[in-house]
């Protein structure tokens, strides 16, 4: 209850503030709207630009590396080690 008390009477002082400062309100807010459009306008440009780089990673095909070779190597490898170690439980 104390909060829409309150709330009424921060509107009604503002309305009443609005009716005596008028002219400086519009001042302000002359001064306030091309502000907000030129960072706006910079955020939409950075936010498309990151989407288009974005796409462009996108459409680019990947060439992967044959690593055939290697892995096999490493397989091999593997497989020692793994009768290395049977021999070795067993004795």
């Amino acid at each position: 209850m104390k909060t829409l008390i309150g709330g009424a009477i921060a509107a009604a002082l503002g309305l009443i503030g609005l009716g005596i400062w008028w002219a400086e309100f519009l001042m302000v807010l002359a001064g306030v709207i091309p502000i907000m459009l030129l960072l706006g306008g910079g955020l939409a440009i950075y936010l498309g630009f990151d989407e288009l780089k974005d796409s462009f990673k996108k459409d680019q095909a990947y060439d992967v590396p044959e690593q055939n070779d290697e892995v096999e190597k490493y397989k091999r490898e593997i497989d020692e080690l793994k009768e290395e170690i049977q021999t070795l439980k067993t004795d």
